[in-house]
């Protein structure tokens, strides 16, 4: 996020308002690649919201240069919490994993 927040202020973007995510941007690939290398999951449409309003919390940090005071990032991961949806009961189940082979 960090990484993405600081190259949107190195292109220019002044408002972070103006930063937009859909399920195509490179910021999705990259977190779908990490967090579900398989593919084995589809993305919720929730989670490019929460991407998009984590980029800006991000941007806005770094535009304030709040990110040279120490645990910055603290106040970010409140807002992304507020963010959280209920993990879904299939998740929970003991063959969940067997279920995606």
């Amino acid at each position: 996020m960090e990484k993405y927040a600081r190259q949107a202020i190195s292109e220019g973007v002044k408002n972070g308002e103006d930063i937009g995510v859909n399920m195509d941007a490179e910021i999705i690939r990259a977190l779908n690649l990490h967090y579900n290398r398989n593919n084995h999951l589809e993305i919720p449409e929730h989670f490019r919201y929460v991407v998009e309003q984590t980029l800006k919390e991000f941007f806005k940090a770094i535009q304030e240069q709040k990110d040279t005071e120490t645990s910055w990032k603290k106040a970010i991961y409140k807002v992304i919490a507020r963010l959280d949806e209920q993990v879904p009961e299939y998740f929970k189940s003991p063959t969940f994993l067997e279920q995606l082979e």
